[in-house]
């Protein structure tokens, strides 16, 4: 299996839009979109964000993210993770992360990567800290549905980051 990453392009904008299959799966995306997700969407929050990078499969997007803050030196704040239905459970959304990981600490010199992960969201709960994140912060939200949610912000330092590749 063999992943690769480039910059989105506009042509990529209609497939991934049909990666969240719920209201539920595009929370957990994006969550003040609106189910199902549409180009327009999708596009304004790339216009509003930083380094939106797709993931590729034997030269398919299987994968989408970007960063919602970034701070040369300070904090990069990953967004809008989603993953492919068929690619998923492969480790694909694992190489996304690592390659917004990657690209925090190479092109911004950030000195931490963050994310909010839903307490839904089981497989980025059990991802994410397997992956060196911590969590620093649990907001309250409300979902797709109007019900009450954790949204917990986990945070990876450069340092432990560094220590784990060496």
């Amino acid at each position: 299996m063999t992943l690769t990453h480039r910059p989105v392009e506009p042509a990529d904008l209609p497939l991934i839009c049909t990666f969240p299959q719920s209201a539920q799966e595009l929370c957990y995306m994006f969550p003040i979109g609106t189910y199902p997700l549409t180009v327009e969407q999708l596009e304004e929050a790339i216009a509003r964000r930083s380094d939106a990078t797709v993931a590729l499969l034997q030269g398919k997007v299987v994968a989408f993210a970007n960063f919602y803050e970034w701070e040369t030196g300070g904090r990069c704040s990953i967004g809008n993770v989603v993953v492919a239905p068929e690619a998923r459970g492969r480790g694909v959304g694992r190489f996304m992360v690592t390659t917004m990981i990657e690209t925090a600490f190479t092109r911004h010199n950030a000195s931490e990567v963050s994310l909010f992960c839903f307490n839904h969201n089981t497989a980025g709960l059990l991802l994410y800290p397997s992956m060196g994140f911590r969590p620093v912060a649990i907001e309250e939200r409300t979902n797709w549905d109007g019900q009450r949610i954790a949204s917990i912000r986990m945070r990876l330092l450069r340092e432990a980051y560094e220590a784990t590749t060496k």
